[in-house]
């Protein structure tokens, strides 16, 4: 025993002397190249500063990124000379890094390299961004494609020891939602547990439940990422932060209320990729998606989209200002808050301490000499007011109002306070829309049409006489689809949403009905000579074009409102865009006055010009 105990204390010893030797070589190697020497193994080692270059490269180099503050990072690496190093030096300088360069031993760089294994568990703790490796990330999205592959994701998290439990928790609940395109993200405590539910087109579905210390966990450290106060919980808190994830960021918006059991937690999940949707995408009808673009190129007027929360406003009026955006078009928006930022915009957000609010904000806008406003919501009559006068003095004005239909917009905006007399005269459109879930083209059965339902089909074959859109439907319709449900959209027949769509113009006939105080039901009456779809005449056309289905028209749309008609002699000629505010002749035309036929005089020269004389045939002078 005793001779293997020298035997080991003199391998200890040599191999001391040779790491010693080693560091001394590099510290000579350090003065060469004029770069400053560091030993890795007795400096701590930033995890949020390793992840910048992928473990594979670092080792495959040397080198590694061993601390990070803010833009500032500081790199060890073994061989100056070597190409591949001095690459992913550039590379990490090209994204903005100021980068500080450090010579390091092979054994002391290999340190760092451990700590890449604590990586999978390791989150930026600075609140108001969540920094997600991108290995990790891709992983959890590749084996989170299903609902039952998150839960069982999550409940091996659960047994993980408990330093690293919140991490890996958020990470899968994350990825879960990003590979899921979830819109939200909820998390409520209830009597002896909490629950993870996502919201997928537009419908919310229980993923898991776990303990409430676990909850307790996730909701401070939430809480933390999102910028709120941890010790106040008897308030409702608003916060966000950003997900960095395939060099890209994802805006996290945190809301907080507190409940019976404990606060209730939402994640609204605020992706770029879900508003690059174009106009022609979006679900309008072939008329309206026409008269729209013809409407939004004018120079002025006031454009309405309304509809309850969650039903695509922002969408609809983001690729509005996609549309008309320009390098010679100055655009300005007021929205609270901004979701999603757009390039070539000017974007401000309402913020009620420091006074700038819509209305405010809107004043304010008007000052900087824009061509198109967007206003996020009209919630008051000063923020009416100001946006009708911006209309009818040269701007074209986007907004969002809640109500419940497209007639709801005229008297919503008399009852804030609007003069109905110049009501009309800035309004172009008033549009109204929902979001309907999408039939899974995988699963979709089709057959007839139920006898419940025959009626509706009836129905709406009956109103389309007049209607380009009859054209869908050379007879009655018998047959329509219905979901059934498959992997590919986690059994719930559903995959991606698009919108139903109404609106009504201001023509002359709502103009003047506008003026005696109608309700709502005269209002559509008086529009529906316009000939342009209902949310219900839309809604149906597109269950009966397999899009959707009935059971998820009526979730979302009152399909036992009765839809408008005008008597077939009173049909008008179909509607052209370009036509929209012509003023309609009301006295018979004149005869053509005779024309005149003219004969040439022969010309006469003076000093300065030669000049030749027309006159009419009948009354020419003799010469």
């Amino acid at each position: 025993m005793t001779i293997h105990f020298d035997e080991d204390k003199q391998n200890l010893r040599l191999k001391l002397l040779r790491l010693e030797e080693e560091e001394k070589s590099v510290q000579l190697v350090s003065e060469k190249y004029g770069l400053p020497y560091i030993d890795l193994t007795r400096v701590p080692i930033n995890t949020d500063g390793l992840r910048l270059i992928p473990e594979q490269e670092a080792r495959d180099n040397t080198m590694a990124v061993f601390d990070i503050i803010g833009k500032r990072i500081s790199i060890a690496i073994h061989s100056p000379g070597y190409a591949p190093t001095i690459q992913s030096i550039r590379n990490l300088q090209q994204k903005g890094y100021e980068t500080a360069v450090f010579l390091a031993s092979k054994h002391s760089i290999e340190k760092a390299w451990d700590r890449y294994k604590d990586l999978s568990f390791a989150f930026e703790t600075e609140a108001g961004s969540l920094d997600i490796s991108n290995d990790e990330i891709e992983q959890l999205i590749e084996k989170t494609k299903k609902l039952g592959d998150i839960s069982t994701l999550i409940e091996e998290a659960l047994s993980i020891k408990k330093s690293h439990k919140v991490s890996r928790l958020i990470a899968i609940i994350m990825a879960g939602g990003l590979s899921t395109k979830a819109s939200d993200i909820h998390i409520e405590a209830e009597v002896d547990s909490a629950r993870v539910r996502y919201r997928l087109d537009g419908v919310l579905i229980e993923v898991i439940k776990f303990d409430m210390d676990t909850y307790r966990l996730l909701l401070s450290r939430i809480k933390l990422l999102s910028g709120l106060k941890l010790n106040i919980k008897e308030m409702a808190q608003d916060g966000r932060f950003t997900v960095k994830i395939y060099m890209s960021d994802i805006e996290i918006r945190t809301s907080t209320v507190p409940g019976s059991y404990g606060e209730s937690i939402v994640m609204r999940i605020l992706n770029p990729k879900s508003i690059s949707t174009p106009m022609e995408e979006l679900g309008f009808p072939e008329r309206l998606l026409k008269i729209l673009n013809t409407e939004i190129a004018r120079p002025n007027g006031l454009i309405l989209t309304t509809g309850p929360t969650g039903s695509g406003k922002t969408t609809t009026l983001y690729a509005f200002l996609r549309s008309v955006q320009s390098p010679e078009m100055k655009i300005i928006t007021i929205e609270d808050p901004i979701e999603y930022h757009l390039p070539g915009i000017v974007q401000t957000q309402v913020e009620e301490r420091k006074n700038y609010n819509f209305e405010s904000g809107l004043r304010a806008a008007l000052r900087q000499d824009p061509d198109v406003i967007m206003v996020g919501e009209i919630r008051d009559g000063e923020t009416a007011s100001t946006a009708i006068q911006a209309s009818l003095t040269g701007h074209l004005v986007f907004s969002t109002l809640h109500t419940n239909n497209a007639a709801g917009t005229f008297t919503r905006l008399v009852d804030l306070g609007v003069d109905p007399k110049v009501l009309t005269s800035a309004i172009r459109v008033a549009m109204a829309q929902r979001l309907v879930r999408k039939l899974c083209n995988d699963c979709k059965k089709k057959g007839p049409i139920p006898p419940e339902r025959q009626a509706l089909a009836d129905e709406l074959y009956n109103s389309l006489d007049g209607y380009e859109e009859i054209k869908y439907f050379p007879t009655k319709p018998t047959e329509a689809y219905s979901a059934v449900g498959c992997e590919k959209c986690n059994n719930t027949g559903y995959k991606g949403r698009i919108g139903v769509y109404e609106a009504i113009l201001a023509d002359k006939n709502i103009e003047f009905i506008v003026r005696e105080n109608p309700s709502e039901r005269e209002i559509r009456q008086a529009a529906a000579s316009q000939r342009i779809l209902t949310m219900k005449q839309d809604g149906l056309i597109k269950v009966f074009q397999g899009i959707t289905s009935f059971d998820e028209l009526e979730r979302v749309v009152d399909i036992a409102e009765e839809i408008a008609t005008v008597p077939k002699e009173e049909i008008p000629p179909v509607y052209n865009p370009e036509d929209a505010f012509k003023e309609i002749p009301t006295e018979p035309t004149p005869e053509p006055v005779k024309e005149e036929k003219l004969v040439s005089v022969p010309s006469y020269t003076t000093d300065e010009q030669s000049v030749e004389i027309s006159a009419p045939e009948l009354n020419t002078p003799s010469v």
